[in-house]
């Protein structure tokens, strides 16, 4: 999630968790925003100002622990899923709470069929439910992208987990430089978060459209010393990905947007997913909203740049992508047996927000157990979206859950509990016997 890692937060000590054993199978255009009302600017500026708070405040409690991961398989003995309809009742449920999202859907795939639950709009005022074509961004989920760049870069020998920022980014801080690409990717590298820097937050809140120079935010806390020894505490951090992508980068010569294109993008036949680097949203999108109730719904779609989050949490993408891209990187697509171990050794720590069940994290990919088994995937908070994205680890099923409000444990607590009750009945009926719409 893009905003304060919560510096007054204790960070957890690691503990980690052997990889869980097999189970069997059970360039698009850009266009500008629609331009607001010529009487709204007083309006608009105040909805700009209240996203920046919001992205501030939104990680005050980021990385508690919901409990210790757990060995488990992807399903099996759990009860059954809730029904397609109890599903319905309670995406709409979600989206009529005071300061619930205005727009939601969740898409249910299963050995090639998908199942989709909608509720709400896509842009309050037009009646145009929310579609999985429809452009959203994905916050931290995005860190998952990085991730699988990362992971294949390893595999074919251009990076090592175990490489250093030392030896690939040597001019980062010299206290910085024992910290390990893999300890980058589950969280336990101690790097300050440059999202919590005053200078960083001040010229944010000045200007949320600001062209930030994406390969030099960690600058903003070069002068921070670690938060604790690399490999000794879990402590999420945006630093970390900003991290991993300038990494790749040093190992290959090539941009991080490359990378993802061609490691990412193409081999999971990604067509509009992007990293773009400004605030307009590509056509369709789902409008995302500040919901302060009893305060209007106000459109925060493009109150900020992506340049602030790159890394960390500025990909757009659709539902439809997402879930294609979470079966490929939850399944190990690509991946040999020796990376795909280590993606999936956990240690104690959520995503943020915290994902359905227990959480534990892996590399760039986290681990939920549910009462009806796991899933592997990451969860995602910006202002005006939240996102959910999971899979099976035999890459055969997935499921997305995509709101058009940012709902984490400080803007909105009580919903974000039933928001996760909600997502662990996803979960289960994702891993019911049955397929997604009912047949066996």
């Amino acid at each position: 999630m893009l905003g304060l890692a919560g510096a007054d937060r204790p960070a957890r000590a690691v503990r980690a968790t052997p990889p869980f054993q097999e189970v069997p199978p059970v360039p698009t255009r850009h266009l500008p925003p629609v331009p607001p009302h010529p009487d709204r600017p007083r309006r608009q500026r105040a909805a700009r100002r209240g996203a920046v708070v919001a992205v501030l405040a939104a990680a005050s409690l980021a990385g508690l622990l919901t409990g210790p991961a757990h060995a488990g398989g992807d399903g099996g003995d759990g009860p059954h899923g809730p029904s397609d309809r109890e599903l319905r009742r309670g995406l709409q449920a979600l989206v009529d709470t005071p300061g619930g999202p205005p727009g939601a859907v969740a898409v249910l795939t299963a050995d090639g069929h998908s199942e989709v639950y909608r509720a709400g709009t896509s842009q309050i005022g037009t009646g145009r439910p929310p579609r999985t074509g429809d452009h959203m961004r994905i916050a931290s989920t995005a860190k998952a992208f990085s991730g699988s760049v990362a992971l294949h870069l390893a595999d074919r020998g251009a990076l090592s987990l175990d490489d250093t920022l030392g030896r690939r980014l040597p001019r980062l801080p010299s206290a910085w430089h024992r910290v390990t690409l893999r300890q980058l990717l589950n969280h336990t590298s101690g790097l300050p978060d440059y999202t919590e820097d005053p200078t960083f937050i001040a010229e944010l809140t000045a200007d949320p459209r600001r062209r930030f120079d994406s390969r030099k935010l960690l600058d903003y806390v070069a002068g921070d010393p670690l938060r604790f020894r690399p490999g000794s505490a879990y402590r999420y951090s945006n630093s970390d990905n900003i991290a991993v992508a300038l990494m790749a980068e040093a190992a290959t010569g090539q941009r991080y947007e490359r990378l993802l294109a061609e490691l990412v993008y193409r081999p999971l036949g990604l067509r509009r997913t992007t990293l773009p680097q400004g605030y307009r949203l590509p056509e369709p999108y789902l409008h995302g909203y500040a919901t302060d109730a009893p305060n209007a719904p106000e459109d925060v779609s493009t109150v900020l740049s992506a340049s602030g989050v790159w890394a960390s949490g500025g990909i757009v993408s659709t539902p439809r992508d997402l879930g294609a891209f979470i079966r490929g990187y939850a399944g190990g697509r690509g991946l040999g047996p020796a990376v795909r171990r280590q993606q999936l050794t956990f240690v104690e720590g959520s995503s943020e927000p915290a994902g359905p069940g227990r959480n534990g994290a892996g590399l760039a990919l986290f681990s939920y157990t549910t009462r009806c088994g796991t899933v592997y995937g990451h969860t995602g908070n910006f202002p005006g979206y939240t996102q959910l994205a999971a899979g099976t680890k035999d890459g055969k099923r997935s499921l997305t859950v995509s709101l058009t409000s940012q709902v984490n444990s400080t803007t909105n607590p009580r919903l974000l509990a039933t928001l996760r009750a909600l997502q662990e009945d996803f979960v289960c009926r994702l891993l019911d016997r049955r397929e997604p719409g009912g047949k066996r």
